[in-house]
């Protein structure tokens, strides 16, 4: 498999303003917000989409949906609330196939999603 832009931003391939890191994941501006708080959370564990996600994996996705709540409450916006999304595939708008976690917050969001 080769390395995803996340893989390469994660070995520092490529800038990026990274704004969390631990051993399992790492968390990063993304450049094209959809909210005036748009972080995307990227396990280091290249993983295609989450059809591809592994009974061993549940630990790391759980780690994902902790780090994105620490993440939050870091940025102010866990009271007023926040979204996260996991697209799976180019139907549901994923584009880099190395899975992820948006976070988004700092503005309204109506319901259903577009």
């Amino acid at each position: 498999m080769t390395d995803s832009i996340f893989t390469k931003i994660n070995k520092r391939e490529i800038p990026s303003n990274i704004i969390y890191e631990d051993d399992l994941v790492f968390a990063f501006e993304d450049i094209n917000p959809v909210s005036p708080i748009h972080y995307l959370i990227v396990p280091k564990k290249q993983i295609p989409t989450m059809n591809d996600v592994q009974e061993d994996d549940k630990n790391l996705l759980g780690h994902i949906l902790i780090t994105a709540g620490k993440i939050a409450k870091e940025k102010g916006i866990a009271e007023d609330g926040y979204r996260l999304v996991i697209n799976c595939n180019k139907g549901a708008g994923q584009t880099v196939f190395h899975i992820h976690c948006h976070l988004l917050g700092g503005r309204l969001f109506n319901w259903p999603p577009g």
